[in-house]
């Protein structure tokens, strides 16, 4: 104990008794009883006040942090994109300058040789000709091969008639020449008994040698015609089956023929098919170098204030995708995005009212007592984001509340914001002891929502 006062400094011996602080005159004024009368009635006082005003009504409320935006995506500033790669060749609007949608902001050109040539897209239509032109003389191909097919079939159809009617005609003959042959083998067994009856009668005396040689005669006359006959009837059936072997080699050369022509066709056809894809393709590609030079020429998407050009100069390059310049939609709807803590949100609902304090307006905000704060304006929770953003909080997008006094109207897209949830209505001893354990606000639910559940 000796060692920290000596460290101190500290010594035992006390200074009222070594000096007489009553011959001072700040002494004879503070040392009196009245004085201490009055601060004893000034601090009960203020313990008196102090405990009233723990018991006051304290709102519980959820600040946050955020800017300006507009109520629909369509409203916010947007940068207006090139869709392809260019070099600018000269700009029509200055920073500030009010456009319409459609007028011209910048020209550019292309920076791709494949689209250096002028004419690029006449001559594209040029080979759309061509090969449209291929393809009526491929169909003119498949019409004659077609129109050949066709002649080739009624050709084999008459030739196989034709064929048919003389194997018919090979039949009846055969036919014929057989009732012949028949005819001639009963004269010659006729002939033979006449010959073998007139040579037994001769033999006997009855008959002349004459009449012996002239039955021989008619009997080799009877052999020779069935000889003949028999040669016929040989040839008959020989001129059948030639018939028969016709009608076989017709089928097989027809089809030959025509197999040959429907490859032709097919081929024409594939040719002709082949040459439309290509024609569709060209079509493709013209329609887009029609399109890629309209690109050449940067549009304003909508109405509205150019604001800042990003590639500024003449012959600047830049890739396809890249911002050029920025444009503030003329008509737009105000809102407020702020952002709240995690564990804040489940007391968020849609429809709550929220008051807003906007950066460069001047404000006595009381964030407990909101019917004395002075400056904030009125606004209404109209969405609640579901998926955390990346500053680790959640997003609430505020539109002004048409039951209050109307947000100014010099306040800009992208000026800062303020903003207070309120919550329940607890006393301030509640809340000071809320804070001091860090215990959440308690859980609240607008009267809206529980009749909107009801």
């Amino acid at each position: 104990m000796l060692n920290y006062r000596t460290m101190l400094n500290i010594s035992h011996n006390k200074l009222n008794t070594s000096v007489n602080l009553e011959q001072f005159q700040s002494s004879k004024k503070v040392f009196v009883d009245r004085y201490s009368k009055y601060f004893n009635r000034f601090l009960a006082a203020f313990a008196i006040i102090l405990l009233i005003v723990l018991f006051l009504p304290w709102t519980q409320n959820i600040t946050g942090g955020g800017q300006v935006t507009t109520l629909k995506p369509d409203q916010r500033p947007q940068a207006i994109q090139s869709p392809i790669p260019g070099r600018i060749e000269q700009w029509f609007v200055r920073e500030g300058d009010y456009v319409k949608r459609g007028d011209t902001i910048l020209k550019i050109s292309e920076v791709k040789s494949d689209y250096f040539d002028p004419a690029l897209v006449s001559r594209t239509g040029e080979q759309i000709q061509a090969k449209s032109q291929a393809v009526t003389s491929y169909e003119g191909k498949v019409n004659a091969l077609d129109r050949q097919i066709s002649a080739l079939v009624n050709e084999r159809s008459i030739k196989l008639k034709q064929t048919e009617n003389k194997l018919i005609q090979s039949r009846l003959k055969v036919k014929s020449d057989s009732i012949d042959l028949q005819a001639a083998r009963t004269n010659e067994n006729i002939a033979e008994r006449q010959y073998n009856r007139t040579v037994a009668l001769q033999e006997e005396g009855l008959k002349a040698v004459r009449d012996v040689e002239d039955k021989r005669l008619k009997l080799q006359e009877t052999q020779a015609k069935l000889i003949s006959q028999e040669n016929k009837l040989m040839a008959s059936r020989n001129q059948l089956l030639n018939a028969e072997m016709e009608i076989l080699r017709l089928g097989a050369a027809y089809a030959d023929k025509i197999s040959k022509a429907q490859s032709d066709k097919y081929t024409a056809q594939s040719s002709q098919y082949d040459t439309q894809a290509q024609v569709s393709k060209l079509e493709n590609q013209y329609s887009n170098y029609e399109i890629r030079n309209t690109l050449q020429f940067v549009t304003a998407p909508q109405d509205g204030f150019i604001n800042k050009a990003l590639i500024g100069g003449i012959g600047m390059t830049f890739k396809e995708g890249d911002r050029l310049v920025t444009i503030m939609p003329e008509d737009y709807d105000l809102a407020v995005e702020t952002y709240v803590e995690p564990i804040d949100l489940p007391l968020i609902h849609l429809g709550e009212k929220v008051r807003v304090q906007f950066d460069g307006w001047p404000a006595i905000v009381f964030s407990g007592w909101p019917n004395v704060s002075y400056g904030t304006y009125g606004a209404e929770v109209v969405a609640i984001e579901n998926f955390i953003s990346d500053n680790g909080k959640y997003r609430i997008l505020l539109a002004p509340d048409k039951s209050d006094h109307t947000w100014p109207e010099a306040i800009r897209v992208g000026s800062g914001a303020r903003t207070i949830a309120l919550l329940d209505d607890v006393p301030i001893w509640f809340e000071m002891w809320r804070k001091l354990n860090g215990f959440p606000p308690n859980y609240y639910k607008p009267a809206m929502a529980n009749n909107a559940k009801k």
